[in-house]
């Protein structure tokens, strides 16, 4: 073939391209069809929802050529870029030249021309990109990874690295994944009876990160504002179309911010992300609103349109109590809300996104400030429509003795945490932060009901497949 430089489908369809010029484009098939004298193949390279098609000429290039293209082949076509006659579509591409680089063979290709659940598409995530629908779904995950970088950095934060593995357990709840290369059969023994860890390539016991919030905390304390963005772990035997055991985490981190602060951040950020997705996800988004969620683009707007409404958890409790409405789970003070509970505040009684703050302590994290109260700390929760809480967070405790106690109160490691608390000993300083689980800015926003639809390769219990 003569050698003409490749253009991007959705350069070609942007028309920066003039028409009645050469091209070069490359991709997989998504259907062809014709005549005896013409076919018209689908051709989609990944850069757009949308593909181009190629009109072939059958009596120049012969039926048993064309025969190995078919659904799911990849091929490179030179030809001439033409205005097209056809509904739907702005240009079409006339093929000189068509070179296969990878056939299909329909008996066996799983992506054929018809609709497939999304549970098939699970089985199949190796092959899944290639839809329409996760192809949408992955190129607005990269244009939101890109936002929050831009966001991040416009408000002159600096993106800080945490460890993936950590010796602290971030939330004290004690769902880690060991990390180790002791040998699980005949592990070396202390006197005790117990693991020797100390023979361990760490020389301790080691996990993979629930959390990069502690060590980001000291990352705020000498550069002034930080933000990580990176994978986390959690090992919950949560079967849930909401928990993945691999996820990734957006944590701010801010030094000299308070609860208000925080808040105020939190809304900023999220009106900034979401409003980014509407200006560079059009038209991802306009298909998953005609395919999948037909609400999707009005809840889009109705966050970034709405002011969020503030109000402490007590005065929360006390609305979802005199709602007259029946809970699956019940409301008290005390309890740890659930989703039915936190979309009730925000469909029913507010219409508008909630934050919850001044959480009872003993449902928070060791690390929030506490109130004056001694029954309540400084925490935030940010409540979406459709899926409740979407970000956590907290004005975190500065004071050494009060946080001492609290861990003392936990019964949780001094040892794997005193590097934590000598920050309150060395300069300490009023700070704040939240998390943000990327998954779920990405379920909200492409309108997707399982966690599992909006990362590539999803781990879940019983599931590390590909």
């Amino acid at each position: 073939m003569e050698t003409v430089k490749r253009t991007k489908i959705i350069d070609l369809l942007n028309k920066t391209i003039g028409f009645n010029k050469k091209v070069c484009v490359k991709g997989w098939v998504r259907t062809r069809r014709g005549n005896k004298h013409v076919a018209f193949i689908a051709l989609n390279d990944g850069s757009t929802i949308h593909s181009i098609q190629i009109v072939v000429d059958i009596t120049h290039f012969g039926e048993d050529f064309l025969k190995p293209i078919t659904t799911g082949a990849c091929i490179c076509v030179n030809g001439l870029l033409v205005e097209s006659q056809g509904k739907g579509q702005t240009a079409e591409i006339q093929a000189e030249e068509i070179e296969i680089y990878g056939t299909a063979d329909p008996a066996v290709y799983p992506l054929q021309k018809k609709g497939h659940s999304l549970e098939f598409l699970r089985e199949i995530a190796y092959l899944r990109p290639r839809t329409n629908t996760f192809g949408a779904i992955f190129r607005i995950r990269h244009h939101l990874a890109y936002a929050i970088h831009e966001y991040f950095n416009k408000q002159g934060f600096f993106y800080f690295h945490t460890p993936v593995i950590t010796a602290s357990d971030a939330e004290g709840a004690g769902s880690m994944f060991q990390v180790t290369t002791l040998d699980m059969i005949n592990s070396p023994k202390t006197e005790e009876g117990k693991i020797d860890y100390s023979q361990d390539f760490f020389g301790s016991s080691t996990n993979l990160t629930v959390s990069g919030q502690l060590e980001g905390e000291l990352g705020a304390m000498a550069l002034g504002g930080i933000y990580t963005f990176g994978p986390t772990f959690r090992a919950e035997n949560s079967n849930t179309p909401r928990h993945l055991a691999e996820f990734w985490m957006i944590e701010p981190e801010i030094a000299f911010f308070d609860i208000n602060d925080n808040m105020d951040l939190a809304e900023d950020f999220l009106k900034y992300i979401i409003s980014y997705a509407m200006n560079h996800c059009k038209d991802d988004i306009d298909f998953l609103n005609k395919m999948y969620d037909n609400e999707l683009i009005d809840r889009l707007n109705f966050v970034i349109n709405n002011k969020f409404v503030r109000l402490t958890y007590t005065e929360g409790v006390e609305i979802l109590e005199k709602s007259g409405k029946k809970f699956e789970y019940p409301v008290y003070w005390g309890a740890d809300l659930q989703s039915e509970h936190e979309r009730y505040l925000v469909e029913d009684h507010f219409k508008c996104p909630v934050i919850l703050t001044d959480y009872p302590k003993e449902i928070k994290s060791f690390y929030m400030k506490q109130n004056e109260d001694g029954k309540t700390v400084r925490g935030m929760d940010v409540l979406f429509p459709r899926i409740g809480e979407i970000i956590g967070g907290s004005e975190r405790e500065a004071d050494y003795q009060k946080l001492l106690n609290r861990v003392k109160e936990l019964h949780m490691s001094l040892d794997s945490l005193w590097w934590y608390l000598d920050t309150r000993k060395f300069g300490t300083a009023p700070h704040a932060g939240f998390g943000l689980g990327f998954e779920r800015l990405v379920l909200f926003i492409t309108g997707m009901t399982n966690i599992r639809d909006v990362i590539p390769f999803p781990r879940t219990p019983k599931n590390a497949l590909f």
